[in-house]
């Protein structure tokens, strides 16, 4: 069993950053991966980015590429979404999910993981 806790949402100015963390308990943290997903209003859920569990591969949405990172501190059972120069079309609630011995970008998919958080709502204002 995994929970996961998001926290770092907030109200930003287009063009500004904000760091995303989410953290989780459980031991077993290092054999998940890890993704964050985002929902818009009106809009399904919609993968953002993912790190596989052993930490070498990473996978950024086109949408995203460039702007946010991805980053994960398995010491710290911690996962983190940098995101910076952000535009309102960002704005959405934001969820980290977990799926055990993820590791290959199809992995991530919002039917497909393991345990979700509850989210963070980040609005970006223009």
């Amino acid at each position: 069993q995994v929970q996961l806790v998001e926290s770092g949402g907030g109200l930003v100015q287009a063009g500004g950053s904000l760091r995303l963390s989410c953290a989780a308990s459980g031991r077993t943290f290092s054999k998940y991966g890890m993704g964050w997903f985002r929902q818009a209003p009106g809009k399904e859920r919609e993968f953002v980015a993912a790190l596989g569990w052993s930490g070498g591969s990473t996978f950024h949405a086109n949408s995203v590429k460039g702007r946010f990172t991805i980053s994960r501190d398995n010491a710290k059972n911690t996962l983190y979404l940098q995101m910076n120069s952000l535009k309102p079309e960002d704005t959405a609630v934001y969820y980290c999910a977990a799926k055990r011995w993820a590791n290959s970008g199809s992995d991530y998919y919002p039917d497909g993981m393991d345990y979700w958080g509850h989210g963070t709502l980040v609005t970006v204002s223009s």
